[in-house]
């Protein structure tokens, strides 16, 4: 017994260490990477800040991916995440597309199920400790929906904020975009989107059935006078296609993206630094709840 006592105690002397969890770790920024302990670390970290990326599925012309938008929008999160710390929501893809219903892949959610889906998510996100959420948009088919959503905000008390990132090139910025780029027209899918994918996913870039279907205005509605239709895009352009996509440049996209990270990173600076906001809406609630005071 003595000697296989020995033996064992001499084979554990030699038994590699299993390695420890290192404190001083790379905390990853893309929440689905994230172990329990580092969503901890991570709040902290990031100030409280969270980016949702938000894209949709839907047609970019016959060249592009249906989930551009969100491959584009998680791209300049990334981008920015990496110079100013924040987390960085999973891929998010409920929101506006019902113009794009008549192609396929667009899965259209109804505007019961997007609006709860984004609130819900704000407020789970507000009870794991996120108090300040950045909305980024990569899809056009939300201006409408997601300035609406930010408005809402003040319907009734919560315990977190909604900012939404709205980045504007500078002088200098938006001289060199023009400076690159050949085309005119160009809403969805054209030169800016193929420029970027190309950057991103090249390998899901199928240029060469860029000029398989027009991305030209057809302007069906050219003559409607003072008046806003929810058929507009489809009267201009009903391949769900705007632009040339043809006509892309790696160093467009790459500026293009450079671009809005800059701005993104200047958001979450501000964010995690400055508490106005979180002030100003306080003081809102409190007056709205008795306003005759």
């Amino acid at each position: 017994m003595k000697k296989l006592f020995a033996c064992l105690f001499s084979m554990f002397l030699f038994v590699p260490l299993l390695p420890q969890a290192n404190s001083s770790q790379v905390i990853p920024f893309r929440m689905e990477e994230l172990t329990a302990t580092q969503f901890v670390s991570a709040i902290a970290k990031a100030g409280s800040v969270c980016v949702i990326p938000l894209g949709i599925l839907e047609k970019h012309g016959p060249h592009l991916p249906i989930g551009a938008d969100l491959f584009q929008a998680r791209e300049v999160a990334f981008m920015a995440a990496e110079k100013e710390y924040a987390v960085v929501f999973p891929p998010y893809f409920t929101g506006q597309i019902f113009e794009a219903k008549h192609q396929p892949g667009a899965i259209a959610y109804s505007t019961d199920l997007m609006w709860k889906m984004l609130d819900e998510t704000c407020s789970e996100l507000s009870r794991n400790g996120f108090k300040k959420i950045i909305l980024l948009s990569g899809h056009g088919g939300n201006n409408s929906f997601l300035p609406f959503f930010c408005q809402s905000q003040l319907a009734s008390p919560r315990d977190y904020i909604v900012v939404l990132f709205q980045p504007s090139p500078d002088e200098a910025t938006q001289k060199a975009i023009n400076t690159l780029k050949k085309t005119k027209n160009d809403g969805h899918a054209g030169e800016e989107e193929t420029s970027m994918m190309y950057v991103i996913r090249p390998d899901l870039v199928h240029a060469e059935d860029a000029k398989s279907q027009s991305g030209a205005d057809q302007a069906h509605l050219k003559d409607l006078p003072f008046g806003y239709t929810g058929i507009w895009w489809y009267a201009r352009f009903p391949n769900h296609y705007a632009g040339d996509g043809s006509q892309y440049n790696k160093e467009l996209g790459k500026l293009l993206l450079k671009s809005d990270a800059d701005q993104l990173v200047e958001l979450i600076s501000y964010l995690k630094k400055n508490n106005t906001i979180e002030t100003l809406t306080k003081e809102f609630y409190s007056k709205a709840g008795a306003p005759v005071k």
